[in-house]
């Protein structure tokens, strides 16, 4: 919160446990709500994406639906364009001022920005089951945050107006898709040289769990050159970003009667804009 200007920043920090509570909802509907998983996610390397070759750097859904069939987008994923549909979504709420609708749109958008800067979520090897690494998106994306994220250095600078939602996200996404090998080539030459003990059993809740060492996970986070902490660092100033323009596009409507408690959405309202209504471009 403290990256987005006043009065915004002053609006989420009243939210802020909120924030946090729901921050992996969008995780939670995978497996409950039909088409959320490819949202977060677009394996940029599958072969059956090739048919965006020639489109240019952030070709448009429909554009691509032309030149692909929107079943292989879907199977593939469809993060850059979910992340200009939940970009929307948070303008709609904002015009709307309605506080249950800002938040969850919000928090929608800030996870998929969050996905976009894992470079896991760019590639169909997403957990190192392809070459023989499996665990390695945990690895990544929690393992290292837990032992480390203490100490990274987060704070960023004030955000930035993104006048074109999809060129950033595809941005976004062609950054994290040039770390992929990185990301898995350390972790194959670090196992490959590890002489001591590589895993241990640690307690997590009912569970007994197999886990990285934490020093050999020390030597990991070294390894990649503390990208975990500048990919998060970005990710903190992208949704600081992006929140701001959906703001701005908005109209910079005054929302202090809606974060001080407001209407709640009617049911079918939330229905119809959930379940029935299409994303559009």
């Amino acid at each position: 919160m403290a990256a987005l200007p006043s009065p915004l920043g002053d609006w989420f920090s009243e939210e802020v446990e909120w924030l946090a509570a729901h921050a992996v909802d969008p995780d939670k509907r995978k497996h409950a709500v039909l088409k959320e998983a490819p949202k977060h996610y677009v394996d940029l390397d599958a072969p059956a994406l090739s048919c965006l070759d020639g489109l240019g750097d952030a070709p448009g859904f429909f554009q691509a639906v032309e030149a692909c069939c929107e079943d292989t987008l879907w199977d593939y994923g469809v993060l850059p364009w979910n992340l200009r549909w939940a970009y929307n979504d948070l303008v709609t709420a904002f015009v709307g001022g309605d506080k249950t609708e800002i938040l969850r749109a919000a928090t929608d958008l800030g996870h998929y920005v969050s996905d976009a800067h894992v470079p896991l979520h760019t590639t169909l090897n997403y957990n190192g089951q392809l070459s023989g690494q499996k665990g390695v998106h945990g690895l990544w994306e929690t393992r290292l945050p837990e032992l480390f994220g203490h100490r990274y250095m987060l704070a960023v600078g004030p955000p930035e107006y993104v006048s074109d939602v999809l060129p950033w996200a595809w941005s976004v996404i062609q950054d994290s898709h040039h770390e992929v090998e990185v990301v898995l080539a350390a972790e194959r030459r670090l196992v490959a040289s590890w002489s001591g003990d590589l895993v241990v059993r640690e307690q997590r809740g009912r569970t007994v769990q197999l886990q990285r060492v934490p020093e050999w996970c020390a030597a990991y986070d070294c390894a990649l050159e503390n990208m975990v902490e500048r990919q998060w660092r970005a990710s903190i100033h992208g949704v600081a970003s992006v929140w701001m323009s959906a703001w701005i596009d908005a109209g910079q409507p005054n929302l202090a009667g809606s974060f001080r408690g407001g209407q709640p959405c009617p049911w079918w309202r939330r229905f119809l804009g959930r379940c029935l209504v299409e994303p559009v471009e």
